[in-house]
């Protein structure tokens, strides 16, 4: 029997979209075809030559691209998310992310330009994936060299993005390359700072920078042996162990105070043990270990 090829239908590839639709319509939609988001109003005339433009040029790409009209009359909220100031605006999203823009409407040749260069971009979204990949490989590995060559030829081509500044960063770390773990952090975009990544990579460059003193380790735990039960010196050894790298003595200590007595220092174990995991990163291997060992204390 001969298969037959099923075109999406116009509604398909042409829709208007809301705020509350706007993560499926859009966010999610651009994760396995490129999106055009139109922001426009009914009073706009420069949108009405646009739109149909759009419209045409979707049509013609049969599947390729979609497009999500957006009345900003009706959708103010999403249009000052994205910052709309003049419309006609529209957007490009891929993966789930703009990646293009323009405002004011567009001769056809320019918009088939847009659209061929954001064709392009779908495809460097999947190899900047890729690369990513080896990056982290290579991380998992030690091989720091390798790391920090893949990061730079990814952060050559695509700047909005946290982790490959982080995995760049921490390579240079593991190279002893401090100025210049120093440098890639402040090249991120302030707009990432927040980032789970970029506060794991900045406290691991703090503690470098700033090494613990750990000169009283030996004291704290000759005291604990004597106490076990001393637990301000379980939470204050804890904070050495963990800035001398030794991770998961930090996690026992304060897994045993949230254990034996939750309330000391207004819950300041878990507390404590929750600022790690931030430092470290939600992905860190140590993160992982020591939410696994506090849920077991805090659910049994």
């Amino acid at each position: 029997m001969e298969t037959l090829a099923i075109t999406p239908t116009n509604q398909d590839l042409i829709k208007d979209s809301t705020t509350k639709a706007f993560a499926a319509d859009v966010i999610e939609a651009s994760k396995s075809v490129p999106v055009l988001v139109d922001f426009w109003a009914p009073w706009c005339g420069p949108c009405k030559a646009l739109t149909p433009t759009l419209e045409k040029l979707v049509r013609e790409a049969k599947g390729k691209i979609k497009l999500v009209k957006v009345d900003i009359d009706q959708n103010p909220e999403i249009a000052s998310q994205m910052r709309v100031q003049s419309i006609p605006a529209v957007f490009a999203f891929v993966d789930g992310r703009p990646v293009d823009g323009f405002m004011g409407a567009l001769p056809e040749s320019q918009l088939k330009q847009f659209i061929a260069r954001l064709d392009k971009k779908g495809g460097r979204a999947e190899q900047i994936e890729q690369a990513l990949q080896m990056a982290r490989q290579a991380f998992a590995e030690g091989n720091f060299e390798a790391v920090v060559d893949v990061c730079e030829q990814i952060l050559g081509v695509e700047t909005g993005m946290a982790e490959p500044y982080a995995l760049k960063a921490k390579a240079e770390m593991g190279l002893q390359l401090l100025p210049e773990a120093q440098a890639t952090l402040a090249a991120c975009p302030p707009e990432m700072a927040t980032t789970a990544d970029i506060i794991s990579a900045k406290a691991a460059l703090e503690l470098l920078l700033h090494p613990v003193d750990i000169s009283g380790i030996g004291k704290l735990e000759a005291a604990i042996a004597v106490n076990p039960n001393d637990y301000a010196a379980r939470l204050e050894l804890a904070n050495l162990l963990n800035g001398s790298g030794k991770r998961d003595e930090a996690i026992d200590h304060l897994v045993y105070v949230i254990k034996k007595d939750r309330l000391f220092q207004d819950d300041g174990a878990r507390k404590q043990l929750v600022s790690y995991f931030e430092a470290w990163g939600p992905k860190d291997e140590a993160t992982l270990i020591g939410r696994r060992k506090l849920s077991a204390v805090l659910f049994s």
